[in-house]
């Protein structure tokens, strides 16, 4: 039982000691866990031991030791939580602050390169050129001449003039701004972490900045241009406000083209898929035709000099401003002959409509007009190698019908076409209306019959 003892006793002891040991790894010891950077910067910028570092907004570590240089700078420890670690290749360090007042308020800022090419090791050092140290206020204040930091003392206390006595009115406003401060924060938040990108942006904005610096004349020219345009639509701000109404019904029109319109083009598909072969043989018209119009250049100048050329009345615009106009004799009512005419435009449109029943009356007899201006201008002869000659034809159709038919007799009042063979549409045969006007019976005719 004694032996037992002392074996207890000497087990609990050393399971004691144990413990003691794993609480004091736990408290005091790394673990293996954090991922050591050193990066020099020219100066500390007031960072102290314990200050977070961050990346895109999300802490990553703490500062560690700093230690002065030989040369002076600064170098800083970085310890980086293993879950964040490693960093990779080409980050850049810069110290930052939180505010612009306040004590400890720094943090060490990693950028991270766009694309990640490899990583760092564990104790890897950034040197001067891959870090930057923020710009205390003081430093900025330091660069300004003193007439400009008298202006900017004055600036502060006009805006404290500006809000004496009116606390609770600005109160009032700063909480209806709270929203849009709350939501800037939130974007602002969201841009920061994708900083790469973000910098990026202001880079170029600051190139687009400097063009239009450049550019300043003309942009003032654009701004004057732009200003006369508004005065002019502000003049016009009735005739504007009736075509901001009358917008809505256009639009909807205009979408239903649209609509239409794409159902058009896959109907062009096929003229377009034709169109490649033509159009590959123009191609040899079209060299031609620029040939053509190299070598028609002298006659455009010389045309150009003759419509138009420099001095007085040697011109074809000189002369035909020195022609009375045309609308006095075509349109405008004149005295003439010591009566009030219209213009030959107006008594034109008058003789057509007067004429229009005339006309209208001859149309059915236009075949058998031209037939005979056709025969009373030839006689169907010609000339050969004796001289003029002269063709005969006689036609006896109608005396030698069909076998088994009756000669056609006693047909005088032929209307107008009844020489033609009926077609089978019957669009050749006139109607009871127009035979009645034309006075003549639509039955008779030379070849078949219209009717009973």
């Amino acid at each position: 039982m004694g032996s037992v003892s002392t074996v207890g006793r000497v087990a609990a002891l050393g399971a004691v000691i144990a413990a003691v040991v794993l609480v004091a790894l736990v408290l005091f010891g790394r673990g293996g866990d954090d991922y050591t950077l050193t990066a020099r910067f020219i100066n500390a910028g007031q960072l102290v031991k314990g200050n977070p570092v961050q990346t895109g907004g999300t802490p990553i570590g703490s500062v560690g030791e700093i230690r002065i240089t030989p040369n002076g700078q600064a170098e800083v420890e970085l310890k980086v939580k293993g879950k964040y670690a490693p960093v990779p290749t080409g980050t850049r360090a810069s110290i930052r602050q939180f505010s612009q007042s306040g004590i400890a308020n720094r943090y060490v800022d990693l950028s991270y390169p766009d694309r990640k090419v490899g990583t760092l090791d564990d104790g890897a050092r950034l040197d001067v050129d891959r870090t930057s140290t923020a710009v205390d206020l003081d430093e900025l204040f330091n660069t300004l001449d003193p007439p400009t930091r008298k202006a900017l003392q004055g600036f502060f206390k006009g805006q404290a003039r500006q809000f004496r006595g009116a606390g609770t009115d600005a109160n009032e406003a700063f909480r209806y701004l709270n929203p849009a401060l709350s939501s800037s924060s939130r974007l602002f938040r969201e841009a920061t972490k994708d900083q790469p990108t973000l910098e990026r942006f202001l880079v170029d904005s600051s190139n687009l900045v400097t063009t239009l610096a450049e550019r300043r004349d003309d942009l003032s020219g654009l701004i004057g241009n732009l200003n006369q345009t508004t005065r002019a639509l502000g003049d016009q701000k009735v005739a504007l406000a009736s075509s901001i109404q009358r917008l809505p019904p256009f639009m909807r029109r205009a979408n239903t083209t649209f609509v239409n319109l794409r159902a058009a083009l896959n109907d062009v598909d096929p003229l377009v898929d034709a169109s490649y072969r033509p159009a590959r043989a123009l191609q040899p018209f079209l060299t031609q035709a620029r040939a053509f119009a190299a070598d028609a250049e002298p006659t455009v100048r010389d045309l150009r000099v003759t419509v138009r050329k420099k001095g007085k009345g040697n011109d074809l615009i000189d002369f035909v401003n020195s022609i009375p106009p045309l609308a006095d004799i075509a349109v405008d009512p004149a005295r003439r002959n010591g009566q009030t005419r219209r213009g030959a435009f107006p008594e034109t449109v008058q003789a057509f409509k007067g004429g229009a029943p005339i006309i209208g009356e001859a149309r059915p007899y236009t075949t058998d007009f031209i037939g005979w201006l056709d025969d009373f201008s030839t006689t169907g002869g010609g000339f050969d190698a004796m001289g003029a000659y002269a063709r005969g034809h006689i036609s006896v159709a109608e005396n030698l019908p069909v076998p088994g038919s009756a000669v056609k007799r006693g047909q005088f009042r032929r209307c107008p076409g009844a020489a033609e063979e009926v077609a089978p549409d019957g669009s050749n045969v006139a109607s009871e209306e127009e035979a009645r006007d034309l006075d003549c019976n639509r039955f008779q005719r030379a070849t078949g019959n219209a009717g009973p």
